[in-house]
């Protein structure tokens, strides 16, 4: 009895042993070997950019309006010669329009007018004064005489107060007639005053250029009505100077930290595609505006533009060149973020615990930590192919334009290979026999 039992648990024992050594050897020669995808660390220049859009303006612009209401009559004629139009040359004082100005001058002859018989009303009252000046004397020697009669007793009292009563009538005459002069002078230059205003009305009849640049805009033409309310109708618009432009550009909030005055920048316009155009920050506008929950500010680019190509309000694709890195070791930014997820694809000196300075970094399989120290770069892992195992170089981060990034680390050089992820085997024999599945890097 004890015989039978024996055997089914030898058995037993027997296929657990051949499990586990099945088991044993499929873990060290039934994993699919690995194979790597790298690429070499080259030498060169690398520019750390922002890209944004904006708008070409003119650097100073003048918006000429009319301050009177009335008919478009006629353009003046710019620097060739020709009518008033887009484009056209003005000079200072230049004519740009003339509006109908039969109403004002109408305004100008009656103020003529009133000024004149302004002027005849002052002369009347100070003829006036000098009259009630001459009255003045002749009353007060009566009032002398009467004192004098009236003291000996030969003048009645009746005719002593007769006397003294003209000789102060006398005095306040010559008071309102002095102020009757004032009041003709006052009214004198009132008149002058009217005069002036319907002069002025009449001159701005003509429209001039207050300074000398390009018409950008016109917008009015030969008989139409201007009418002037509380702002002034907008007729041309100049740009005093198209050999100098700026763009006005919207900023990220997250990139306007780095875009500092001076710096360069490069654009292009879709009406130029193969050209190229130069030109450094002025100054970043500190009126945000939020679109979108995003706020963005307005960056000014200085340009020059000596050959008036650049036409107003194109819109200029931008890049901010905040950082350069020129004959520096570049590796793909992927290089930076790989790390091997097993220690035994690190090679055997390399790997923790043994005496390599290099592997007190960090454990294998964590993503590299990129640190920053005050007035240090960030630091990084790059790992480098060694035959059937990697090697980790620690390196100093520089500037990166997203798709590369510039490195300098000991053991780091120009033509080594870097490793940017990993395949097996059978990923790539089933991406060999079947061209569709895509081959996955392990993580």
């Amino acid at each position: 009895m004890q015989r039978l039992l024996k055997k089914p648990i030898l058995a037993i024992s027997i296929l657990l042993v051949a499990c586990a050594a099945a088991l044993f050897w499929w873990h060290l020669h039934g994993r699919p070997a690995l194979s790597y995808r790298t690429a070499q660390v080259k030498r060169g220049d690398l520019a750390a950019t922002i890209s944004a859009t904006g708008t070409i303006e003119p650097v100073e612009v003048v918006d000429v309006g009319a301050q009177v209401a009335g008919l478009i009559n006629s353009f003046g004629l710019d620097t060739d010669g020709k009518s008033m139009d887009y484009g056209s040359t003005v000079e200072e004082g230049g004519v740009l329009a003339k509006i109908d100005d039969s109403v004002y001058a109408a305004d100008l002859a009656v103020a003529k007018a009133q000024v004149e018989q302004d002027l005849a009303g002052e002369q009347s009252a100070v003829a006036n004064l000098d009259q009630m000046k001459a009255k003045l004397i002749q009353a007060g020697a009566e009032w002398k005489r009467a004192e004098a009669l009236f003291g000996d007793k030969l003048m009645a009292e009746v005719d002593y107060d007769t006397d003294k009563a003209n000789f102060e009538v006398a005095k306040s005459n010559v008071s309102v007639a002095d102020a009757a002069v004032a009041q003709a002078r006052a009214t004198t230059i009132q008149g002058r005053a009217n005069l002036e205003k319907a002069q002025r009305n009449v001159d701005f009849c003509t429209i001039t250029s207050p300074v000398r640049g390009v018409i950008i805009d016109r917008r009015v033409n030969i008989g139409e009505t201007v009418v002037s309310s509380l702002n002034a109708p907008s007729l041309f618009l100049i740009a005093k100077d198209l050999n100098h432009m700026q763009i006005w550009v919207s900023v990220n909030e997250a990139d306007v930290g780095r875009v500092t005055p001076g710096a360069p920048v490069t654009f292009t316009c879709d009406a130029f595609p193969d050209r190229h155009f130069q030109g450094s920050v002025g100054k970043v506008r500190l009126n945000a505006t939020m679109n979108q929950n995003v706020v963005m500010y307005t960056v000014e680019v200085n340009t020059d533009n000596p050959d008036n190509v650049l036409l107003p309000y194109l819109t200029a694709n931008v890049l901010f060149i905040v950082n350069n890195e020129t004959n520096a070791l570049l590796v793909p930014n992927a290089a930076l973020r790989w790390s091997p997820p097993s220690p035994e694809q690190i090679a055997p000196d390399a790997r923790p615990g043994t005496t390599a300075e290099v592997a007190k970094a960090d454990p294998p399989g964590d993503p590299p930590p990129q640190k920053e120290k005050k007035g240090h770069k960030k630091t990084g892992t790059v790992w480098l192919w060694d035959g059937e195992f990697v090697r980790p170089v620690e390196v100093k981060i520089g500037a990166t334009d997203g798709s590369n990034t510039a490195v300098t680390g000991d053991g780091l050089d120009e033509g080594q290979e870097a490793v940017l992820g990993e395949t097996t085997a059978s990923a790539q024999a089933g991406t060999q026999n079947n061209p569709f599945v895509p081959v996955l890097p392990r993580r």
